[in-house]
């Protein structure tokens, strides 16, 4: 039997890009979108439900998200 990748959908815990759901982000260029939350997390693929823009895909090998410290 060959285990899933530690990083892969069924994984607990935060993944490869350090993202996992349930996490508080911003986005480094787009301030006025307010605090987010991680909703899902597929490989690069981070599925964001933000304050003022709502769910957003944001591919996180192009975009550095910033953990929300409030």
């Amino acid at each position: 039997m060959i285990a899933p990748p530690a990083n892969g959908p069924n994984a607990s815990g935060p993944n490869a890009i350090g993202m996992e759901p349930g996490m508080r982000v911003r986005h480094p260029v787009r301030p006025e979108w307010g605090v987010g939350q991680v909703q899902s997390v597929v490989g690069p693929r981070v599925t964001v439900n933000f304050e003022h823009a709502g769910k957003v895909l944001i591919n996180a090998a192009s975009v550095a998200l910033a953990h929300a410290d409030d």
